[in-house]
């Protein structure tokens, strides 16, 4: 337990210090950035700047409002967004969140599933036709930009076969499947790449020529036998990738017109909305340094021949 403590602190305080940088980054970052984040900047006065760098507090030195800054995001307040109507960043982000999660956690199940079942399909057949096959879909997967399959999957399921809506958000479930395949494509090729490694190397030991022995079938001691120690490395990448798909694709939504976060990031850089993408950035930093800090907690819990780092 006492070397568990140490770990955990050691680790939240790494967290901590990531996030501290991340932030200070980003906020000088985008103060370096030219132009304003007013609306028809041209048109106005230099009073009525003034007047408005005072309201907005960007009249007060960089590093006074960077202190400011800290101080606002540690009680919850990510300031106000300057395009949209003066409304709380965090009201905003809470509003939009909820698509953007949907569909990253949709995506991520069932890209997950369905690529460790083509991963342990390609493993049992090593080299032969569905193994090929499964490799070149891997790694088109990969290749591919999930905008690019958005578009193919709208114009066949929604154009042409008229399936499926073509956008919005306002029919349920079924609005949600296209940009749920489109973003699935990629853990889905992740996986199956991922699991076929592994499955290949762990189908060859010693316990698994012991259990043929036995008289096991192929399917039980692939995914009995050997598809849990396969799926450990797994776990290291679906983490990240999980807090990618969450936070939004910023192409996909757009196609398909979710009122996510990647539709609310990509409007507030073309209006150089400032406080808007600094939120969306620590939102992003904070669920991706949290989602590592809990897949390294659960590999070592899953993997008890891992030590814990540090910890003595």
């Amino acid at each position: 337990m006492k070397r568990w403590s140490k770990y955990i602190g050691k680790r939240l305080f790494y967290m901590a210090l990531t996030l501290l940088i991340i932030v200070s980054a980003t906020f000088f970052l985008m103060n370096a950035l030219p132009g304003t984040p007013y609306n028809n900047q041209d048109r106005l006065t230099a009073a009525q700047l003034e007047m408005l760098n005072k309201k907005y507090g960007f009249d007060q030195p960089l590093f006074q409002r960077y202190l400011n800054y800290l101080g606002s995001i540690l009680h919850g307040d990510f300031g106000i967004s300057l395009q949209f109507s003066d409304q709380p960043v965090a009201t905003l982000l809470r509003q939009r969140i909820s698509p953007s999660v949907q569909l990253g956690l949709q995506a991520v199940l069932f890209g997950t599933v369905a690529g460790v079942f083509l991963g342990v399909i390609a493993a049992m057949h090593q080299n032969r036709f569905l193994d090929v096959f499964c490799s070149l879909f891997a790694i088109t997967g990969r290749s591919v930009p999930n905008f690019v399959v958005a578009v193919l999957l709208q114009y066949l399921f929604a154009v042409t076969l008229k399936w499926l809506p073509i956008g919005l958000w306002d029919e349920g479930f079924r609005s949600t499947i296209l940009p749920t395949l489109a973003l699935s494509i990629s853990p889905m090729a992740e996986s199956c790449r991922f699991i076929r490694t592994e499955m290949v190397e762990v189908l060859s030991s010693d316990y698994i020529e012991l259990a043929r022995a036995k008289g096991m079938s192929e399917i039980r001691i692939a995914f009995s036998h050997g598809l849990r120690n396969a799926l450990i490395p797994l776990i290291t990448v679906l983490g990240p990738m999980t807090v990618s798909l969450m936070t939004g694709s910023l192409v996909v939504e757009n196609i398909f017109a979710v009122p996510g976060i990647g539709e609310q990031f990509t409007k507030s850089i073309l209006s150089n909305d400032y406080y808007t993408i600094m939120a969306v950035t620590i939102l992003f930093s904070t669920l991706l340094v949290t989602v590592i800090f809990l897949t390294d907690i659960l590999y070592q819990v899953i993997d008890p021949r891992v030590r814990i780092e540090g910890a003595n």
